[in-house]
């Protein structure tokens, strides 16, 4: 907790508004996406999905494949506050919602299903997008489907599997991802593998997003990392969220954005 203090004070000093950034490409994604106040009539979907987790007080045994919970000390957890404490927030839900309606991906690949807090957002950004969402925990996926299906996501293929057996070659071979998001294990290595496993799917607009870049010095050095892969050109770090872009027209360059 005193690491991602201290990470935060140091993001809140070096972050800027869309007043310091003179790339156009960014410029308008920070203010006709991430700034855009307006209100989108899915947000009362994402809210009702929402809230049927959050008063859903059944209790179900998780299996953790990742780097563990700050939150739980016990792997049985009340559906209820996996939803409140370690799913993804209301706030971040409308901007995820936001940033796929606004590329309009066609094919999206999720890493860490969980409850199915983001995949809905994923779901609603663009109905017409493919989603694939990869859970290692066969309980937690379960609730997602049953929930998932209550408001017709009928565009999401939920996997159950660990995510370095889904993430090889063989499955990805001649598959491309136009967005990605990254909320299944927070630790440096696999997180790192998966990014070298998933580059054969990009192409020149592919968003990827990773989730906690700054949830330990262990995933910050991993970001910094990513930053400085050669494919990599412009990113985006909103602190609880990195943004990666493979665009080869764009300069090499790096933001920190307060959202």
């Amino acid at each position: 907790m005193l690491f991602q203090i201290k990470s935060y004070l140091k993001f809140l000093w070096y972050s800027k508004n869309e007043h310091a950034v003179h790339s156009p490409f960014v410029f308008n994604l920070i203010t006709k996406c991430f700034y855009d106040k307006h209100s989108k009539p899915e947000y009362a979907i994402l809210k009702t999905y929402r809230n049927s987790l959050v008063q859903n007080r059944n209790t179900i045994e998780v299996t953790d494949f990742g780097a563990g919970s700050k939150v739980f000390k016990s792997n049985n957890r009340s559906i209820s506050k996996i939803a409140k404490t370690a799913g993804i927030s209301s706030k971040r839900a409308e901007l995820l919602h936001r940033i796929v309606h606004y590329f309009q991906p066609q094919n999206i690949l999720e890493i860490g299903t969980s409850l199915g807090l983001a995949t809905v957002a994923l779901s609603l950004g663009n109905k017409k997008a493919k989603i694939t969402t990869l859970e290692g925990c066969k309980n937690t996926i379960a609730v997602a489907q049953v929930n998932l299906q209550k408001i017709c996501c009928t565009n999401v293929e939920l996997i159950t599997t660990e995510f370095g057996n889904f993430i090889n070659a063989a499955n990805l071979k001649s598959k491309i991802f136009d967005l990605v998001y990254f909320d299944g294990n927070h630790q440096r290595q696999a997180t790192l593998h998966y990014f070298e496993q998933l580059l054969p799917t990009i192409t020149n607009d592919t968003v990827w997003i990773l989730d906690d870049i700054h949830w330990s010095s262990q995933m910050e050095e991993t970001w910094k990392i990513i930053q400085q892969h050669p494919k990599v050109t412009v990113t985006i770090d909103t602190f609880q969220w990195g943004f990666v872009f493979f665009r080869r027209e764009q300069p090499k360059e790096h933001f920190i954005i307060r959202v």
